[in-house]
This record gives C-alpha cells, structure tokens and sequence, in this order.
C-alpha cells in the first residue's frame, strides 16, 4: 500500500509540475465534457421518470463541449499564473482582490468564449454566436457571481499556484452542468443547429 501511494505521488507531482499546462488544459476539457453527460444522464432520467419519449444521448454534443474546455484551458492555465504574480500579499485583502479580478476578467471571458464557441461548432455561425451571446450571457453572469466568488475564496486562500487550475476545474464539474442546462435548455433533443 506505501508503495502504491508514493508512485501516486510521484504522478501527481509530474502531473502538477513538469506537466502542469497539459494538465491543465486535458482537465478542462474532460471535465466539460463530464459536466455535459450528467446534464444529459439527468434529462434522461428525467423523462423515463415521467414516462415521455426518451431523448437520445448526443454524444456530439459532448464532444463540442470537451473541445470547448481545451480551447478555454490554456485561458485558465495562464490566467492563474498570472493572477497570483500580479497580486500577492497576506490574508482577506489579496484574496478579495483576486476574487474581484477574476469575476471581471475570467468570468466575462470564459462566459461569452464558451456561448460563442459551442454555437460556432454547432454550425451555428458567427451571427448566432452573437444572439446566444446576447440572449444568455447575463443570466449565466449573475449565476456565476453567486457561485465563483466562494468558490475562488476557498482557490485563493488555501491553495497553491499549481493546485489553481485542477481546483477550479472540479468545482467547474458543477459549474459546466448548469452551463450545459443553459445552453441548451428550450432546445429540443437532436436538434440543435447542425451536427
């Protein structure tokens, strides 16, 4: 059992240094992508709980959500790197600070990037992109002032720099669901744009 647990560690530290970008921009993908499959498990379940037609799994559709979780990871990777040699400092004052930071730039970017994004690969073009961007970004925003702030303030007082981007990604896992239920609540099952 020792020997099991010190060659995990010897992964996991290879996989949070020498690694750390690769990591990092696989971790968000992957976990896009399972945020996106418990969404569809759960409308599934859903409707086989209420007896109606059962949608299919769109596994395009997961695939469009991993692709958009690699584009966005390298956005992640440097950002938090960045973020913690732009603010450094003891206790609440810094940790407030990046919070603040991160809500104003992260989350306006990774918001309308993942809008625009899944719509583009949906076949949706750029003009689409822009109405979906128009149309739900605010709500999703609001949302994510409610959920990331917390989330971050556990990120930015008890975590290391390379710690930063697979945390985030996990609390993400919960995250992505309701990104996913936004983007594609009111469309029905097979047919969203082109696939």
């Amino acid at each position: 059992m020792a020997a099991t647990v010190s060659r995990l560690r010897v992964v996991l530290d290879k996989l949070f240094t020498k690694h750390l970008f690769t990591t990092n921009v696989v971790t968000c993908g992957a976990l896009l992508g399972v945020g996106d499959a418990c969404v569809q498990g759960m409308n599934i379940a859903w409707h086989k709980k209420k007896d109606a037609q059962l949608p299919e799994y769109d596994l395009k559709r997961t695939g469009r959500m991993v692709v958009i979780g690699l584009a966005l990871g390298p956005f992640n990777h440097f950002w938090y790197a960045l973020l913690d040699k732009w603010v450094k400092g003891p206790g609440a004052q810094m940790v407030l600070k990046k919070i603040c930071l991160d809500q104003a730039v992260a989350g306006p970017f990774f918001c309308s990037m993942f809008l625009s994004g899944t719509t583009i690969l949906e076949g949706g073009g750029v003009e689409n992109a822009k109405s979906e961007v128009k149309e739900k970004f605010l709500k999703i925003y609001m949302v994510d002032w409610c959920f990331w702030p917390m989330a971050q303030f556990i990120n930015f007082k008890f975590l290391p720099t390379k710690y930063r981007v697979a945390y985030v990604s996990t609390a993400t896992l919960i995250w992505n669901s309701f990104l996913s239920y936004m983007k594609h609540k009111n469309v029905p099952a097979n047919e969203e744009h082109v696939h």
